[in-house]
């Protein structure tokens, strides 16, 4: 049985006259963190959008364990085991850490209208299981003192966690985290590193990520594919790539060398 989650194979995306993406193609093995590098601009977000179904590749084509994404509508992705986050938090403000939650579960909802009129045993079963499970992951990411809290009043860093936490609810076999690090102090970036790292490791579950802050990529990623102008310009563990002389120019401008860029990773 083959390993590979995600395929990428020759991903194009044309915005009228403009070529977001050209040509890229990838893999994702399952249970691997998969990092997207590049400067603003380079079609990591894009790719991002494909696999979310908000976009349809110009031409080329997405598969998620064997199935071809662009047959998928994007309502359904989601229950397929494609979790996201975005880079601009997308939370409920006015509702409760578990409220929200509770929210991202509802796409496991399997009962019918008239037995939530009628809340038969079926429907009681299935949010008992509902709430068993965005308990598990509010005691995972430890948002036990937050979880009858608005999500307005909270600190930005921990609504970056309830963020995650709602993706994780959805019990995605592919996390998609767009800029975890964005907007987060040092303490905090180090935090979210941690969480990675664990929902790799102690829940098996496979990680792709957009990330501009090369320490997080460092610590956190088994592979790395850089992109520029809508294409790849390398791919590999992130010493390898960070070490690429064309990565170092398009990423930082020519300005580093590789040297100074592993010092800053």
């Amino acid at each position: 049985m083959s390993d590979i989650l995600l395929s990428a194979h020759d991903l194009t995306v044309r915005f009228g006259g403009v070529l977001a993406v050209n040509g890229v193609s990838f893999d994702v093995r399952q249970g691997e963190v998969f990092t997207l590098i590049g400067p603003n601009g380079a079609g990591k977000t894009t790719v991002f959008n494909l696999i979310s179904r908000i976009y349809t590749p110009t031409s080329g084509h997405l598969n998620f364990q064997g199935q071809r994404l662009s047959d998928v509508p994007p309502h359904a992705v989601a229950a397929m085991g494609i979790a996201r986050t975005f880079q601009n938090i997308e939370l409920f403000e006015h509702a409760t850490v578990l409220q929200n939650l509770l929210i991202g579960r509802h796409v496991h909802n399997r009962t019918g209208f008239w037995s939530q009129m009628l809340f038969t045993s079926s429907v009681r079963d299935a949010e008992r299981a509902t709430r068993q499970k965005v308990e598990e992951v509010i005691d995972f990411l430890d948002l036990q003192h937050y979880r009858d809290t608005l999500v307005a009043g909270l600190p930005y860093g921990v609504r970056k966690v309830v963020e995650l936490a709602r993706a994780l609810s959805t019990d995605p076999k592919l996390l998609l985290l767009d800029e975890p690090s964005s907007g987060l102090n040092v303490e905090e970036t180090a935090d979210m590193a941690f969480w990675i790292q664990d929902i790799q490791h102690d829940l098996g579950i496979t990680v792709l990520m957009v990330e501009h802050d090369m320490s997080l990529v460092s610590k956190v990623s088994n592979r790395v594919l850089a992109m520029n102008q809508g294409e790849v310009l390398a791919m590999g563990e992130p010493a390898q790539v960070q070490a690429n002389e064309a990565v170092i120019e398009a990423y930082l401008g020519g300005s580093f060398d590789a040297a100074n860029l592993r010092r800053k990773a």
